[in-house]
């Protein structure tokens, strides 16, 4: 596992989006680049420097197909808290070249909840699976919304959200966490750890103790991030400010090895 450490949130967003376009810049498969996303707060500022790189011509979405990690269950996407609206409005309706046919998000309106997640997933199989995806985790570690004791092999499928999530998540909500849908759409653990690799945002000290439990942890179902350490391609990008939990030896450990990638 790779530990990337940046001194603030905005050259840990600079640093993830400039890795995420040299990948995308550098395939050469005649089948398109495949993209797992996230929503939440810690991908905004990659989202915002993808937008630029893309308007600059720097990195062109013509030939990649998006896979998004969730979506609440019960919520239409014309609503402003669905992830389907947050997606186009910090990162599609912005891209000049991303064509609307390459981008799949879950349906929280689906009638059949079960048989959306399986299509999901055999969608995402027909492509040949996810080149790089990308993720957040919350303060308990969860990666989407694969509560903490979620199995660490689950593929896409219906999730009951915690009320710690809910109560976070209120925010969005007018801070009301009975209005935070109850349960969500959402990939799995091994959905995820089955992409090529996987780039997982950690920032804010209010991260700090996730952030331990991923890179020092022991692989634990209570801690859903600590299967990273079992992916042979994990790269974790984080800010001095979610660092707070590392030991001094690991902190200096990955600052060391990771040295020319400090912005």
């Amino acid at each position: 596992m790779r530990v990337v450490i940046q001194e603030n949130y905005a050259n840990m967003c600079k640093w993830a989006a400039n890795y995420i376009a040299a990948k995308i810049n550098g395939h050469r498969e005649s089948r398109p680049f495949v993209l797992g996303l996230p929503t939440g707060s810690s991908p905004i500022g990659v989202y915002q420097e993808l937008v630029r790189m893309n308007k600059a011509g720097e990195v062109s979405f013509a030939n990649v197909v998006t896979f998004n990690m969730d979506e609440y269950l019960g919520l239409p996407r014309e609503h402003d808290q669905s992830y389907w609206y947050f997606m186009h409005d910090n990162l599609f309706n912005h891209l000049v070249d991303m064509k609307p046919e390459n981008i799949n998000i879950l349906n929280g309106m689906a009638e059949d909840p079960e048989a959306e997640c399986a299509r999901y997933e055999a969608k995402i199989a027909s492509y040949g699976g996810i080149d790089l995806f990308m993720g957040g985790i919350g303060v308990d570690g969860h990666l989407a919304f694969n509560e903490p004791f979620t199995s660490l092999t689950s593929r896409t499928g219906v999730r009951a959200l915690t009320t710690d999530t809910r109560i976070v998540n209120s925010r969005f909500f007018g801070n009301d966490p009975e209005k935070v849908p109850a349960y969500a759409l959402s990939v799995g653990i091994g959905t995820v750890t089955d992409s090529r690799e996987v780039l997982v945002l950690i920032n804010g000290h209010n991260k700090a103790r996730a952030l331990a439990a991923t890179v020092q942890g022991g692989v634990s179902q209570q801690w859903t991030c600590s299967a990273l350490q079992l992916h042979p391609a994990a790269i974790i990008a984080c800010d001095e400010a979610a660092c707070g939990e590392l030991t001094v030896d690991a902190y200096k450990y990955f600052l060391d090895i990771e040295k020319e990638e400090r912005l």
